[in-house]
């Protein structure tokens, strides 16, 4: 073991490196949904607090889609850096904030037309449906400027810069809750808004996020050299289908993925509010530590392109073993603490006992799953960076929708083992995608 720590030790510290911003990053989108779940339960109410999980289980599906095609700029700007071709780097940014721009669009046309017509068909509770469409509508808003600020952070990260979208992230949550308290509550003079509040904080967050990195990367020094050829109206239809050919089965693994979820917390919300209530809390917590694998996985994707770039096929290697031991640790640390605090963590959101109590069990499972989820992204990390996407993307679908869904319906509903035996099938899901996807880095990386 210690030759091993020797061995890899300067791969592990090159990856924490590069991957502690972007995971704090990462968690900094995650915490404005932690934020507006314990704003909304401690000053709302349990039926609030059901609404915000259907609305994030409904646009969650919504902004991944978006999140994902923005992706399919990384892995593109990290090989032209690798092969010194920087120039290229400004051209690829400007074809992809069209791309966001219009995806945005596109999406907030699809909750508008399609979403707020379909959430009062999903035989939710209707006082929980009442709640959950003005926010719905706000927060399919905020994906516009989300998109953009998703351009100029890819563009970054993809050239190792990725403590600047940190720093961004992080003060954007804090505008974020403070403006949330004062919306829900109805502080200094406004009227109380309820869940429709957090909405609004979150917009007014995302615009201003979106305004200041593009300030910051066309201003810094970092950047000159790549932005020597970066024009904002100068479109190729080759280099947009370059990001869109990585982008799109990107977007549709976060679909596939996040959709799974989203529909077992329909299937939860069939059962009760108070079970939704619970879903939202558990499923909030273990999003939480998922960021820390998805910060991994986006260090890996950077470091595993960059040396495809370069050709060099040993560091790739190293690279994507260092990522998956790292990753490990932090997962099984992260079900350590779930397994322990579970009767604590549930409070953070809620003081409904029900509510709770249902949680406490659901994070027992959750505990077990982060490994699985770990190791899954972290393999798709890695075989992006290749630009494997393709064969990913079905297995992400086969994991998720034959196997994973179907197991939920059938613990869940059909045997009756309520929202235990939902998760139990997420889990059984997760653990597929991670052993298919091992199997497929195994097969197209190591053998380089």
């Amino acid at each position: 073991m210690r030759w091993q720590l020797k061995r890899y030790k300067p791969y592990y510290t090159s990856t924490l490196v590069l991957a502690g911003p972007v995971m704090i990053s990462q968690l900094g989108h995650m915490l404005v949904q932690v934020a507006d779940s314990i704003v909304v339960g401690h000053f709302a109410g349990t039926i609030p607090l059901a609404a915000v999980s259907l609305v994030h289980s409904i646009f969650m599906i919504v902004m991944v889609i978006g999140l994902g095609i923005a992706y399919g700029l990384t892995p593109l700007i990290a090989q032209e850096n690798g092969r010194k071709n920087y120039a290229e780097c400004g051209v690829l940014l400007s074809n992809s904030l069209w791309i966001n721009l219009f995806t945005g669009i596109g999406l907030f046309c699809l909750v508008y037309f399609g979403s707020m017509a379909a959430i009062d068909h999903l035989d939710q509770d209707p006082a929980v449906v009442r709640e959950a469409k003005p926010y719905l509508l706000i927060m399919s808003l905020s994906i516009v400027p989300l998109m953009i600020f998703s351009a100029f952070k890819q563009f970054a990260e993809g050239l190792g810069f990725t403590k600047q979208a940190m720093r961004i992230t992080i003060w954007g949550n804090l505008i974020n809750i403070v403006l949330a308290i004062i919306f829900v509550r109805g502080m200094f003079g406004l009227q109380p808004m309820g869940v429709s509040g957090v909405g609004y904080a979150t917009l007014i967050d995302r615009c201003l996020m979106a305004a200041v990195i593009g300030i910051y990367v066309f201003r810094s020094v970092n950047f000159k050299a790549y932005l020597t050829r970066f024009k904002l109206f100068d479109v190729d239809l080759r280099r947009c289908g370059s990001i869109m050919k990585i982008g799109t089965p990107v977007a549709m693994q976060y679909v596939f993925e996040v959709g799974a979820f989203a529909a077992a917390a329909v299937l939860t919300g069939t059962i009760g509010a108070n079970e939704q209530a619970a879903h939202q809390v558990a499923i909030t917590l273990a999003a939480m530590a998922y960021m820390m694998a998805s910060g991994i996985a986006a260090a890996a994707t950077i470091k595993v392109g960059n040396n495809y770039g370069r050709g060099n096929f040993f560091r790739l290697r190293r690279f994507a073993i260092s990522s998956y031991h790292i990753v490990l640790l932090l997962m099984g640390i992260s079900a350590l603490l779930f397994a322990l605090l579970n009767q604590y963590l549930p409070w953070i959101f809620t003081k409904d006992t029900a509510v709770i109590g249902i949680a406490a069990q659901l994070l027992f499972i959750a505990g077990l799953f982060q490994l699985f989820d770990g190791t899954q992204v972290v393999g798709l990390g890695i075989l992006r960076g290749v630009g494997d996407v393709n064969i990913p993307t079905a297995i992400t679908f086969v994991a998720y929708w034959v196997i994973g869904l179907p197991a939920s319906y059938l613990l869940g509903i059909t045997l009756g083992f309520g929202v235990l035996g939902i998760w139990c099938g997420l889990t059984l899901g997760l653990l597929t995608s991670s052993a298919l996807l091992y199997v497929r880095y195994r097969r197209v990386v190591v053998k380089r």
